[in-house]
């Protein structure tokens, strides 16, 4: 192997060792010498709409496969990402942002340079902010090494991570160094058996022990070892709104969602009632907790994340939540012994039969839980897209994505094409309302230039319907689009409009038959329809507006 290495050429190389095959991005002149070279790599770039849709899009890439990557321009484009960015962050999901910069050397006779909003570090420091780790590769004799270490911080953390490669620097040879092995924390061992001692002596004494999990255990990729601890134990599992589908929804043992007083009531009444609450993963959030209506008692928790463990009101610091969930897995720890009621989940229920009536919220998600299948995957934007499809059961786990703690509208369109990407065997179900879809939604033009299919279900009840409950007025409202038409506007797709039950019924099973492009269906719904987890979120938010 040769010593040195162009800059963009070794990023490209551990791009592509770390599994990503996909950038989303769009180009501008600071980052074009870094587009060519990605053209002339294995990598395919993904040019879409809008960097915001970029963003969002390496966002679900990154969720669905390990790693996202998106590539933009300096200022104009970079500081477009600051939210999809921060909703990574947030979630905790994986991102690479990259943007171009101008050059090392035009910026000492040019201070007022394009794109520039105050000085040349303004853009990365707005970013240090929302990353885990960031760089600027304008010294080559560190670039590889920085490079390097915010991957590294990446994946270790599960966050995103930002470089800035100036427009000079992108063809700069480099020294190889040799790589550094990164090791990841260990668990003290004095630390792992005294919680596990104690994990294991109030699991034991419980009588209805439950697990709840949480969005962690997606992003470090622990279902497996949360699956063999609650067949082990017999203890069942539930799930917060970030989390669903961390775990398969069809498992014996799976519970439901937990969300506080937003969610079924038989599953809160069995977390919250429970003497031995399991607690993996789990983002405590206002949202998975039901906008603060849950009511669990820490005295009967215990609580694993990332890199502590608290049983009740001990606190074990240096004990992982992986070396902690193994070291269950792995235990002497005797089956609990217990009768729970499981409740028959929607898919099993009697298939509902449409008919000539209106469609309702209520009714919408009952025929969309019916059309499911293995090869579907649900990504819901914010609002009755998300609260309406808690009871949605999917087929395997990670098939249902979703912003349920950063709650940014927008994240629905542009998500479908990077996990129809990720997995091509998969056919994108798109829940995103008709504010949101004003946002993002052209991306579909993105979906038709590389050829994919999703189904875009658009919940048009003519404005903010997540605001309404909570303080109303003409700021909620929308202008109106016809929807059925946008596949005539961008050149591909087809469009239904939808407003009784059979009609949806009708759109669906077209829309599944069609599989040249992509389907959207304007599903209009009364203003005032909205499901019961949505006004009871409404309400409660308007004791605070």
């Amino acid at each position: 192997m040769e010593t040195t290495v162009e800059i963009a050429d070794y990023l490209i190389e551990k791009l592509t060792a770390y599994g990503v095959k996909h950038i989303f991005g769009v180009p501008g002149d600071y980052v074009l010498g870094f587009f060519k070279k990605l053209s002339q790599s294995s990598l395919q770039v993904i040019n879409t709409s809008d960097e915001q849709g970029a963003g969002f899009a390496a966002d679900a890439y990154a969720r669905m496969n390990g790693l996202g990557v998106v590539c933009v321009t300096y200022g104009v484009g970079g500081l477009k990402l600051a939210n999809t960015t921060a909703e990574a962050f947030a979630e905790k999901s994986p991102v690479l942002v990259i943007t171009g910069a101008p050059g090392v050397n035009e910026r000492l006779k040019n201070p007022m340079l394009h794109h520039k909003a105050n000085q040349f570090d303004t853009q990365k420091k707005i970013f240090e902010q929302i990353t885990v780790a960031s760089a600027d590769l304008s010294d080559p004799g560190t670039a590889l090494q920085e490079i390097d270490r915010v991957l590294a911080a990446i994946f270790s953390e599960k966050r995103p991570g930002f470089i800035e490669l100036p427009r000079d620097m992108v063809s700069v040879k480099a020294p190889r160094m040799p790589a550094r092995i990164l090791k990841e924390k260990q668990s003290d061992p004095i630390s792992l058996n005294e919680v596990l001692q104690e994990a294991i002596s109030r699991i034991e004494a419980a009588r209805r022990p439950v697990i709840l999990v949480g969005a962690e255990i997606q992003r470090f990729g622990l279902k497996e070892q949360v699956i063999q601890l609650a067949e082990k134990t017999n203890i069942p599992m539930a799930v917060t709104i970030l989390s669903k589908s961390a775990i398969p929804e069809t498992h014996p043992l799976y519970l439901g969602v937990y969300a506080g007083a937003l969610g079924d009531d038989t599953v809160r009444r069995y977390i919250e009632e429970s003497d031995c609450l399991i607690l993996l993963g789990v983002l405590l959030t206002d949202l998975d907790l039901g906008v603060f209506t849950a009511h669990l008692e820490q005295n009967k928790t215990m609580y694993a994340t990332k890199d502590r463990i608290t049983i009740a009101h001990h606190f074990y610091e240096d004990v992982t939540m992986q070396d902690f969930l193994l070291g269950l897995v792995n235990s002497e720890v005797h089956p609990c012994h217990f009768d729970w009621v499981k409740q028959e989940p929607l898919a099993n229920h009697a298939k509902p039969v449409p008919g000539d009536r209106k469609i309702t919220i209520e009714r919408l998600f009952q025929l969309i839980n019916n059309f499911l299948d293995c090869n579907t995957v649900v990504i819901s934007d914010v609002g009755d897209a998300l609260f309406g499809a808690i009871d949605l059961v999917t087929c395997r786990a990670a098939y249902f994505l979703s912003t349920a703690y950063y709650t940014s509208l927008g994240f629905a369109v542009p998500a479908s094409i990077a996990v129809q990407l990720a997995d091509p065997n998969l056919r994108p179900l798109v829940l995103v309302g008709d504010g949101a879809f004003q946002m993002t939604g052209m991306e579909l033009s993105t979906a038709v230039r590389y050829h994919l299919n999703p189904i875009v279900v658009v919940l048009n009840n003519y404005g903010y319907a997540t605001e309404r409950p909570i303080l109303d007025g003409p700021f909620n409202d929308v202008q109106p689009w016809q929807f059925s038409l946008i596949p005539e506007i961008i050149g591909g797709g087809k469009g239904f409009i939808v407003e009784t039950e059979e009609q949806l019924q009708t759109a669906l099973d077209s829309a599944r038959a069609y599989t040249a492009g992509f389907s959207i269906l304007d599903v209009r719904l009364a203003p005032d329809d909205i499901s019961p987890a949505l006004l009871q979120l409404g309400q409660e938010l308007s004791k605070r507006a």
